[in-house]
């Protein structure tokens, strides 16, 4: 796996507010005092049923390579900024905190923690920026990834979109996020090396146009990839030329004893049902129902379930810039907030107050259960205080109707936080990616209601909290209101 420090001044990926509140925190000694930060996120992108979490490998190599350089120092000095002590300190920095975290690959929900920094607050402060952009960048392209598999309905779909990301770090760790959310494999070569991912690709319009004609092309590639032939057919015309030229390959394939493993055509532009209808009766009626069709441009969940309604006969799709951009709604909003602050030996809460109500913060260290029934069905997840069991849950609070006592009888409790860094060490090694995906698959298979899986007006998964919780987030707010 490519190490995070081929990148430059990587410790430098902050916004310059992080380090001046750093300094002064340290000029005023508060540096080493003991804070929590949250990271959450206020709504779903797409105003889909949840979200996907990802990022949090890159963030714990992050952490524990973290490192100012002397370059990275130098450059500080220069903009007068930054008092010599604090200078001194970072040029010894190493991230010593805790990390709390959900699995990468789980179901998540708007408000809830999904990660926890327990750190230093110097430390705490400056790794905000870091953790945000992977998080906001692979939850967002994960969960776009997993709305395009759904939407395929079981067919294969594969990462076309590297030439389209915003960057190179963007097309490796969106390729990474995409198989995540369930696709089967990317053309990004570089992914495919780092993380495992399978790589597959056809050919390109040039191929076609660099010879003289589109049948000699077609030959000359099935010579080469026999058992890769995925023709390209919309070169010129579909099926006057195309399609009809894939077929004198495919037969002659067939004569010479060739028995294809992986074979068929590829659209990429044109009424893409209609062409696939015609497309695949061509195939079969010339004795290849084995041939397959795959399809590309500009897909998404949406394109592809209109595709399917309509009878497209589809066995794969090549999905790009919508998804490895999340061009339907390409930010994803999480965000890094103080929620508690060391005192007297104890974490008192704080609390965000906001004339926006969805911006007021949910306070204190958490635990964050996911509840089922006995099924393993999921109906809710809940907040409690750091400090509870789920034996000491009485009831569920509903906080948008506090009045409601809502029974735990026969409920199943998950904690969905676990202990990821101690002292600024990982306590595990690196997941292997497939385990993530399977997750992820796993959740949506058994865990994750159909209703919430709905890309229009999807069910709502609702975040509780305990009586003790509730409570202490209602006093809070009256004594800072």
């Amino acid at each position: 796996m490519r190490s995070i420090n081929d990148r430059r001044n990587i410790a430098m990926m902050m916004d310059l507010y992080e380090l001046t509140m750093a300094n002064g925190y340290f000029l005023q000694e508060q540096g080493s005092k003991r804070v929590a930060f949250d990271v959450f996120y206020r709504r779903n992108p797409d105003e889909g049923g949840f979200a996907v979490f990802a990022g949090l490998e890159q963030i714990l190599q992050y952490l524990e390579e973290m490192r100012f350089e002397a370059e990275d120092v130098a450059y500080l000095r220069s903009l007068h900024l930054f008092d010599e002590a604090f200078l001194k300190y970072l040029e010894d920095f190493r991230f010593r905190g805790d990390v709390y975290a959900f699995p990468e690959g789980t179901v998540m929900y708007p408000n809830e923690p999904i990660l926890t920094v327990v750190a230093d607050l110097v430390e705490a402060q400056m790794i905000e920026t870091e953790l945000l952009t992977q998080i906001n960048h692979q939850s967002l392209i994960a969960t776009k990834a997993n709305r395009i598999v759904r939407a395929a309905a079981g067919r294969s779909v594969s990462d076309f979109g590297a030439r389209r990301a915003h960057n190179n770090d963007a097309a490796i760790y969106g390729a990474r996020a995409c198989y995540i959310g369930g696709v089967n494999g990317t053309a990004t070569v570089a992914a495919g090396q780092d993380y495992g991912i399978p790589v597959g690709g056809t050919m390109a319009h040039s191929w076609v146009m660099f010879y003289r004609d589109e049948l000699t092309a077609f030959r000359r590639f099935a010579a080469c990839y026999p058992n890769n032939c995925i023709l390209l057919v919309d070169t010129y015309d579909v099926l006057k030329s195309g399609v009809p030229n894939a077929i004198k390959v495919f037969e002659e394939m067939k004569a010479a004893g060739v028995q294809s493993s992986w074979y068929g055509i590829r659209l990429d532009s044109g009424d893409l049902a209609y062409l696939s209808r015609e497309s695949r009766k061509m195939l079969d009626e010339a004795g290849f129902p084995q041939a397959k069709i795959v399809v590309s441009n500009s897909l998404d969940e949406f394109t592809i379930q209109s595709i399917l309604l309509q009878g497209g006969c589809i066995d794969s799709f090549g999905v790009g810039e919508r998804m490895i951009t999340a061009r339907s709604e390409p930010v994803f909003g999480a965000v890094y907030k103080l929620c508690a602050v060391e005192e007297d030996g104890r974490m008192s809460p704080r609390i965000k107050i906001s004339e926006n109500i969805e911006k007021v913060t949910n306070p204190g260290l958490k635990k964050v259960y996911r509840l089922y029934n006995q099924e393993w069905h999921s109906i809710a997840d809940l907040l409690t205080t750091w400090e509870e069991s789920p034996a000491d849950v009485e009831y569920l609070v509903d906080p948008e109707k506090p009045w409601k006592k809502i029974p735990v009888d026969g409920l199943r409790f998950k904690e969905l936080q676990q202990p990821v860094m101690k002292g600024g060490k990982r306590l595990q090694p690196a997941e292997a990616i497939h385990v993530i995906r399977e997750r992820l698959a796993d959740q949506l298979k058994t865990e994750v209601w159909k209703e919430e899986q709905r890309f229009r007006n999807p069910h709502k998964h609702y975040l509780d909290m305990s009586r003790t919780y509730y409570d202490q987030k209602m006093q809070l707010l009256e004594e800072e209101s």
